[in-house]
């Protein structure tokens, strides 16, 4: 969970605090809509499966189960509809995104090698992943430190947000 935490866990994103917590944990935050929201999303993939059952049952133009197929239908259109506007009020409105804690993993990856093996070679991009994971630093600073580049290229190469536009870099 993106919400797990505050000192374990991912920790990326703060939800609203709707009800108290734990009682054996105090201080968490139970995130009691998004829960709500998946049984909502279970109810109606059962009623979908009805509705599919309903649907094989008909015989050429006649079928006796369309008022179980409009029953679901309708059910599914209301749970997703107040599903969706008590996730988007009480949710997503009041979530706060941990955006150190973002960077920090962000920077932890080791995924991040991949955007230097075109200029370091795949065996010194491994293992400056597999040191940078070891030791619990960023990718940049093990890079910095065992290779050649100055800080201006990687910056260039480890922006995440050019990594993420995909096609091939010049």
């Amino acid at each position: 969970w993106m919400n797990s935490g505050p000192l374990a866990g991912l920790a990326e994103i703060e939800l609203p605090a709707l009800q108290p917590g734990s009682s054996i944990m105090p201080g968490k935050v139970n995130p009691v809509i998004p829960e709500a929201v998946a049984m909502v999303a279970a109810q109606v993939i059962g009623n979908d499966a009805t509705v599919t059952v309903a649907g094989q049952s008909g015989n050429f133009q006649l079928n006796v189960m369309l008022p179980v197929v409009a029953y679901n239908v309708l059910q599914s259109i209301g749970l997703l509809a107040s599903a969706s506007r008590i996730l988007a009020d009480s949710a997503i409105e009041g979530f706060a995104v941990n955006e150190s804690r973002m960077q920090e993993a962000l920077d932890r990856n080791p995924i991040l090698v991949t955007a230097l093996n075109p200029v370091i070679g795949y065996e010194k991009g491994a293992e400056i992943a597999k040191q940078a994971y070891r030791d619990g630093l960023p990718v940049r600073e093990v890079a910095a430190r065992e290779t050649d580049l100055d800080e201006a290229e990687l910056e260039s190469l480890l922006d995440p947000a050019e990594l993420t536009k995909g096609g091939i870099r010049d």
